[in-house]
């Protein structure tokens, strides 16, 4: 049986749920625990099917880009709803419960086949947490660049406030700390599986690169502390650098020569 057949029943449902949470923000007077609920309830069912689908095909689903997306679906809205539990802020909660859906809307237009089968070099104790570890620090880096672009609309409109760049600084310290254990353990999965930490295979670069974007950012909250533009610009190109190591590093003549090429 082909489990993702099941997928558009749980992403409608969880849909649903995240619908209603963001419908009842619009009304301001409302409480924040019947929309924590909601949003929490769409992550369960999402968190739901993906164990499933874990159970059903006999391997973790992290495979593909595809079964990636599924768990961003999974964690863009924990982050969400985490910064709304600690700073109350609506629209970062409206942000990431908005992406989560358009992803489950991709992977239903876009279904990947799900075979149960693992090439050896995924057959490692290192794939499942470094896998994880990334797209969790996709998710929060994903939510500081949504930050720092607001953050640079209220500036261009000499309305800047703030709590924007702390907002987006507090984000970025936990999804770098995230990547930053994501690239270590990628170099403990390479030397199980090709005998070297770091061979300069373009996924690897590319990753170095999107580590080091982000380093800059930090670097530059550090050493300018009153600056605003700067670094916000900062943020939100190190996002790009990102995009470009997660999907387009694929597309890149390099990819050919690529030993994660199990990804597509």
């Amino acid at each position: 049986m082909n489990y993702w057949i099941n997928f558009p029943y749980f992403a409608a449902l969880a849909t649903l749920f995240w619908v209603l949470a963001i419908a009842i923000q619009l009304n301001k007077n409302m409480g924040t625990i019947v929309i924590s609920v909601l949003s929490i309830a769409g992550i369960a069912v999402i968190t739901i099917f993906a164990i499933s689908l874990w159970i059903n095909i006999e391997r973790p689903p992290i495979r593909t880009l595809g079964e990636t997306r599924l768990w961003y679906s999974v964690f863009l809205p924990i982050v969400g709803i985490l910064t709304f539990a600690r700073w109350r802020y609506r629209w970062l909660l409206n942000y990431s419960l908005l992406m989560a859906t358009i992803f489950m809307f991709i992977n239903i237009s876009h279904p990947d086949t799900y075979s149960k089968t693992l090439m050896p070099a995924l057959q490692s104790v290192w794939f499942i947490p470094h896998v994880l570890v990334y797209i969790f620090s996709y998710a929060l880096l994903a939510a500081s660049s949504i930050v720092a672009l607001w953050g640079l609309y209220l500036a261009f409109k000499g309305e800047y406030k703030n709590y924007i760049l702390p907002l987006a600084s507090n984000i970025v310290y936990i999804g770098f700390g995230f990547l930053s254990l994501g690239l270590l353990f990628g170099a403990l999965w390479a030397k199980e599986a090709w005998g070297h930490y770091w061979t300069w295979d373009p996924k690897e670069t590319w990753a170095m690169l999107t580590w080091l974007a982000y380093l800059l950012y930090i670097h530059l909250r550090y050493r300018h502390p009153d600056a605003v533009r700067t670094p916000l610009i900062a943020l939100a190109l190190a996002f790009v650098v990102l995009l470009l190591c997660w999907f387009g590093v694929n597309y890149m003549p390099s990819a050919n020569q690529s030993v994660h090429t199990y990804t597509s």
